[in-house]
């Protein structure tokens, strides 16, 4: 009896045991509820993680189907943030821990190295930072991948006693400068090793070479050097090499032909020399080819064309000559060709979009001769094509002209004949449309106004005839327009109003008739506006002088009455030279040149009679002091401590004492511009002070004295970059001087300071939305102005907001470009860590691409100022953090978002400020390529307009 009874109760306990709790599964449970709790989870991706028996239901978790253990972690992309705990340890089982592509940060912990069944690490694409802990103890490990993070400190060696990794990928940390461990080479089953921007100098080991089932070798973005090395033609398995931005030398070996299974091969940016030998064009799997930005010459091995897979080739800024490969193309399904800045001559190719794939054309700076081949009339897959600044001749194939995918057309510069195509109509993707230096002709046709993403239209010096068309009044988005030495007739369309984006007008050297639209003074965002050798009658519209134009030029035309008299100081006379019409206001007190001077006044004629007599017993009294000056100087040594200095036509003024530059008209004395008082002092900077200055002839100007230190580097960089931008959104620089170990830029003076200041200041006189939404379009379009609209970019490189300027309008300008760099080519390399903290893009911690995207990532963090009233860096946000890491934990909810907007004015912004706000974190996304460029940045403030929208 006794015995049935325990054979029950041990049957009963055998059915009820898989649903008793286990204590392992308990304990796993809680490590991933831990685990939750140190998150952010915008997305609710982490909802179904609850208390439970077993966490096998929790979304991204996978188990043992035996023991229901924890074997996986699976949460790439879910916009996490927050940091792994060490209570990670506690699943002992785990495989693969994969997290990638979040925002998650901290030190990773060393209790992880005691998950040693782990066989599958990716952390990559994250926030971590710190040194890296020893996790050599995971055995196990086949894949591990820790790139795109912020780890920091000595290269770790450890990694070498991985000996079962395939894959290793560490790139994109700020790991200290060091040369490659030679102990790499123990990886003996590694096919993938990816360790770009690692801060690796020197050469690569040998013991890399001996890697023999490696198929992908990343050393990108390093500074490595040395001849290429021959070596790797033994790592037969290779299918990927991308060793581009370093600096080797010597030419491509001819043993890389015996790479037979290589698909992509990229060294661009080196300094490789040489011919490409002919036998890598035997290379048949060739999908990508990059080896743009070296110094190779002579001609592609024409076996290029007979490849079948290549999608991407790019061979710009070389120095490759002759003929191109007629028949490169032809079986290959080509998706982006770059053949810019080579000497390549003869036929164009022909079959580059044979395969219908082509969108990104680009074979600018070149000197191709023949006509464009009428195959190109089917290539609609093109996003952009430019082939401009070659010898090009003939019509453009008709079905070239509409491209619906197109974002930009360049045929600038080149000998091509004939008209628009209405099929322009068709191109409704259209942001640049650049056919300048050609010979064009015919009427521009209407169908141009179905453009409406054209923000840049540039036609001039052609044989355009006709009336511009009003529907140009319908690229809303237009921003510069040139229409310049054409044939033009008829008005200038009143349309043209519609067009409030536009910037840059200039319809100079036509045959326009009619007057100027009075209009035009409704273009708040015009900064240049040139109408001059046209037939224009009538007077200047006197509303013009309130758009405060950088630029004006309406010289010879047939215009007559008054000048504005503003407009008359913005410009000078030489602007309105060549209107026999026009004339002076007698109330200004200003002198008229001979060209103006057609007032018939009896006034006129006194106040003129009496300027002569003056300028006579001027000249007179002149002759006098110099024949003095001389004689004086005969008999003693004499010097001027200081000489007038005004208006210079050449630039630049040298006498004994002072060496001044100009830019613009603007008279003051060297003795006031140096008599500097402290009292006076406004700002202090990096590169020097600043103080405001009431000159003696009216007035006020600052001046920047410049540390003594950088005096040279930084006035030539000031001097060159600023000197020769003219917008209303940038800080306009009147002149330089230098003296010795003295040095003074002399700017427009801001009456509102920085916006910092503005911002921060601890009075009442807090800045409202409406004001911030100014300075925050304002700053945008400067910046923009630089990016897109200058002939090469310029990267400011230090966007924050006490570079920002405020007049007393608070209309923003960017200031002091002292570090700033101009764009030649496709990217720009940095020999400095640049910027400030708090507004410095994170991809600046690894790489030394400089691109316009860093000044975007600033820019935004300008907009979260004057959204939050934050500053960049505070105690609050953390050690270590910033406003945008403080910014992201607050993303939950809107009643997050709602603590975080400056409660001084949020309570009747908050709905616009909430916009911006959106616009903010686009700017400061990690990715550079997700950031928007600052020409989308303006287009969404734009649309952001408080004025507009319900608050």
């Amino acid at each position: 009896m006794a015995k049935n009874t325990m054979l029950l109760l041990l049957t009963t306990l055998c059915l009820l045991l898989p649903f008793l709790p286990s204590k392992a599964l308990t304990v796993e449970t809680q490590a991933l509820l831990q685990f939750k709790k140190q998150l952010n989870d915008p997305l609710n991706s982490l909802q179904s993680w609850k208390d439970a028996e077993s966490p096998c239901n929790f979304t991204g978790i996978f188990c043992d189907a035996t023991s229901g253990q924890v074997t996986g972690i699976f949460l790439a992309n879910k916009s996490l943030s927050g940091v792994i705990p060490p209570s990670i340890s506690h699943l002992q089982r785990l495989e693969s821990l994969v997290i990638s592509s979040n925002a998650i940060a901290g030190h990773l912990p060393l209790q992880l190295a005691n998950c040693s069944n782990l066989r599958v690490v990716d952390l990559s694409d994250n926030s971590f930072d710190g040194r890296l802990p020893d996790l050599s103890a995971l055995g196990n490990l086949k894949f591990l991948d820790l790139s795109k993070n912020e780890f920091s400190g000595e290269f770790p060696s450890w990694v070498t006693r991985l000996s079962g990794l395939d894959y290793l990928g560490l790139a994109s940390n700020d790991f200290d400068e060091g040369e490659i461990p030679e102990s790499l080479g123990n990886l003996k089953n590694l096919t993938s090793l990816y360790m770009a921007s690692c801060n690796f100098r020197g050469e690569i080991p040998n013991s890399i070479f001996g890697l023999k089932s490696l198929q992908t070798l990343d050393f990108s973005h390093n500074k490595l050097y040395g001849e290429f090395p021959k070596a790797i033609s033994n790592l037969q398995n290779l299918n990927k090499i991308e060793l581009y931005w370093n600096n080797f030398t010597g030419e491509i070996p001819r043993e890389m032909a015996n790479l037979t299974l290589l698909r992509e091969f990229d060294i661009s940016h080196n300094q490789m020399t040489g011919k490409l030998p002919v036998e890598i064009g035997n290379l048949t799997k060739f999908v990508v080819f990059h080896i743009y930005e070296n110094h190779f010459s002579g001609v592609i091995p024409t076996a290029f064309g007979n490849l079948q897979y290549l999608e991407a080739f790019s061979v710009y800024r070389n120095g490759f000559s002759g003929d191109f490969p007629s028949n490169l193309g032809r079986f290959s399904p080509l998706n982006i060709v770059d053949l810019s800045e080579n000497d390549f001559s003869g036929e164009f190719p022909k079959f580059l979009c044979k395969n219908k794939k082509l969108e990104l054309l680009l074979a600018l700076d070149n000197a191709f001769s023949s006509e464009l081949p009428d195959a190109y009339a089917g290539c609609k897959s093109l996003k952009r094509i430019r082939i401009s600044r070659n010898h090009l001749s003939g019509r453009i194939p008709v079905g070239l002209w509409g491209l619906p995918n197109a974002e930009m057309i360049d045929f600038a510069d080149n000998g091509f004949v004939g008209k628009i195509s209405s099929d322009i109509g068709i191109s409704t993707s259209l942001s640049q449309l650049l056919l300048q230096n050609n010979r064009f002709s015919d009427e521009l046709p209407t169908d141009l106004g179905k453009l409406t993403q054209l923000q840049r239209l540039s036609a001039n010096n052609n044989s355009f005839n006709g009336s511009i068309p009003p529907q140009i009044g319908y690229l809303h988005q237009l921003s510069s327009l040139h229409l310049e030495e054409n044939s033009l007739t008829g008005v200038i369309p009143p349309e043209l109003i519609n067009c409030t984006r536009l910037v840059d007008l200039n319809l100079a050297q036509n045959s326009l008739t009619g007057t100027i639209p009075k209009s035009l003074s409704l273009l708040g965002s015009l900064n240049s506006l040139n109408l001059s050798r046209n037939m224009l009658s009538g007077s200047i519209p006197e509303d013009i002088q309130t758009l405060k134009l950088s630029s004006i030029d309406f010289s010879c035309n047939l215009l007559s009455g008054m000048i504005p008299s503003e407009l008359l100081m913005m410009a000078g006379d030489q602007a309105f030279s060549g209107n026999k019409g026009l004339c002076l206001d007698g109330r200004t007190g200003e002198r008229s040149s001979s060209e103006l001077s057609t007032c018939k006044s009896r006034h006129f004629h006194k106040e003129l009679a009496e300027k002569k007599w003056v300028l006579v017993c001027s000249i007179s009294l002149a002759i006098i002091i110099i024949l003095g000056g001389l004689i004086f100087m005969s008999y003693r040594s004499f010097k001027f401590d200081g000489s007038y200095l005004g208006d210079d036509p050449e630039g630049l003024q040298k006498d004994s004492n002072w060496r001044l530059r100009s830019f613009h008209q603007m008279e003051f004395d060297a003795n006031e511009i140096s008599n500097l008082k402290e009292e006076n002092l406004i700002g202090s900077g990096g590169t020097g002070k600043v103080y405001r200055l009431d000159l003696e002839k009216g007035g006020t100007v600052a001046v920047k004295q410049l540390w003594k230190g950088d005096k040279l580097k930084v006035l030539a960089a000031e001097m060159d970059t600023l000197g020769n931008i003219r917008h209303r959104n940038i800080v306009k620089i009147y002149a330089c001087l230098t003296r010795g170990v003295s040095s003074f830029l002399v700017f427009e003076h801001m009456e509102n300071g920085n916006l910092f200041e503005a911002l921060h200041q601890e009075n009442d006189a807090v800045l409202d939305w409406v004001q911030r939404y100014k300075i925050a379009v304002g700053a945008a379009k400067g910046i923009a102005y630089l990016h897109h609209d200058c002939f090469h970019p310029i990267i400011h490189r230090d966007i924050k907001s006490t570079n920002i300027l405020l007049d007393r309008d608070y209309e923003a300008k960017i200031a002091d470009f002292g570090i700033a760099k101009i764009v030649r080519g496709q990217d720009l390399d940095s020999s400095c860590f640049v910027g400030t903290y708090g507004y410095i893009a994170p991809e600046l911690a690894y790489t030394l691409k400089v691109t316009e995207k860093i000044d975007v990532y600033s820019f935004g963090v300008v907009l979260l100022e004057l959204v939050t009233g934050r500053s960049p860096v505070e105690p609050e946000f953390g050690e270590g953090r910033d406003i945008v890491y403080w910014i992201s934990t607050h993303l939950n909810s809107r009643k997050d978002l709602l603590g975080v907007l400056d409660r001084r004015i949020s309570s009747y912004a908050a709905n616009n400020m909430f916009t911006v706000l959106k616009i903010a974190v686009l700017c400061t996304n990690k990715l550079p390529s997700l950031r928007p460029t600052m020409r989308d940045v303006v287009r969404m403030l734009l649309d952001a307009n408080p004025h507009s929208r319900t608050t």
